[in-house]
């Protein structure tokens, strides 16, 4: 099972945990968060991320999901990444990290992909009458 970790700002990974557990009905496992706060510095938590990228990592990998790209959370997943072992994602939303938890089971490449055409997909405009169905894009 691929792991997942955000880090993120402020509270933005623990609402999202707490947001896709509730549309799941549980917390899924290997899955975590990491705060970056104003004032913290990337060094000093480099090797704290290291430590929970390795405890995440049961042999199938770890995507490291982060808020914004270019940001610091970002900055520091770069430092973490390891072709098909440590992958990276920036722009994480609730689309993203509900398909990344349905496929987390297949190969951290598919995993990686199905992340990334979820968080994708799941901007969309609509109207007053496009919310009240479900469709595929969720899953």
């Amino acid at each position: 099972m691929v792991g997942i970790l955000i880090i993120a700002h402020g509270g933005l990974g623990e609402s999202l945990i707490h947001c896709v557990s509730h549309v799941l009905g549980k917390h899924p496992p290997q899955l975590t968060h990491f705060v970056v706060g104003t004032n913290d510095d990337p060094t000093d938590l480099l090797p704290q991320v290291q430590q929970i990228v390795n405890k995440l990592n049961t042999g199938d990998g770890v995507i490291v999901l982060s808020d914004m790209y270019g940001a610091t959370p970002c900055n520091l997943v770069a430092k973490l990444l390891a072709p098909n072992q440590i992958e990276g994602v920036a722009g994480v939303n609730l689309p993203m990290l509900v398909r990344a938890l349905n496929y987390r089971d297949e190969p951290i490449k598919t995993c990686l992909e199905k992340a990334i055409s979820g968080g994708r997909d799941g901007v969309v405009h609509f109207t007053k009458t496009g919310c009240d169905h479900h469709d595929k894009k969720t899953n």
